[in-house]
């Protein structure tokens, strides 16, 4: 974990740490009970400790961290609660998706499906593969048919959504024993959106995030247990 580039230089210093361990805790490069320590981060990331400490004051009110007794700041855990939340959002706002995307996608959208579900596909049936590979791959998969709404004001609630996901993502890919059913459920998706069949799509689509959500909640009650 280092300072991102892509964070607008001109930000306050709290605000490019926030966002640099917002980023890390997303994509699960801090790991969900992992403690904060302001000295090591402030060292890590080439800062002084007021503005670590500050970021982490930030992720406290996002619910992304959590202050213990006599432990201090650590990574929040994933919860039933916020994954009921999240996914419940997502469900919706996807299956519309995956309707308006099958009366609007032109060839060269279809293509960019079909390229990004064949990538996907590559990776997961790799055991071997690379889990953030994995990840953005399937990122980019649904993003096709976000971009394929032609919907502007859609696709900015999506990718705000989209990071609250990446956690959760992170942890349905681990399972290596669903990829492959996971790529079943993508090319039946495509076949949907490719014979523009919305409400077929529509219905895929919301099966495919119960799925996800089945997965998640016995990864989080198998972590529970474990505590």
């Amino acid at each position: 974990m280092g300072s991102d580039s892509e964070i607008n230089e001109f930000l306050p210093l709290r605000e490019v740490v926030f966002l640099t361990l917002r980023k890390a805790i997303l994509k699960g490069e801090l790991q969900p009970g992992e403690r904060l320590m302001e000295i090591a981060l402030a060292n890590r990331l080439g800062v002084s400790r007021t503005p670590v400490r500050e970021a982490i004051r930030m992720l406290e009110h996002e619910g992304l961290v959590v202050m213990k007794p006599r432990r201090g700041a650590q990574v929040a855990k994933i919860t039933e609660q916020e994954l009921n939340d999240v996914l419940e959002v997502r469900k919706s706002l996807e299956m519309l998706a995956a309707n308006k995307a099958c009366e609007r996608m032109t060839e060269e959208d279809m293509k960019a499906m079909r390229d990004a579900g064949a990538e996907f596909r590559k990776l997961a049936l790799n055991p071997n593969c690379d889990l953030t590979a994995l990840t953005e791959a399937d990122v980019a998969f649904h993003d096709t048919i976000y971009r394929g709404t032609r919907n502007r004001r859609l696709n900015q609630i999506l990718a705000n959504l989209r990071e609250q996901m990446y956690r959760f993502r992170l942890e349905y890919l681990k399972d290596a024993s669903i990829r492959e059913s996971l790529v079943s459920e993508h090319e039946e998706i495509m076949k949907a959106v490719a014979g523009r069949d919305g409400e077929l799509a529509a219905d895929l689509i919301g099966e495919h995030i119960d799925n996800q959500q089945k997965v998640i909640h016995a990864s989080i009650a198998s972590m529970e247990g474990e505590s």
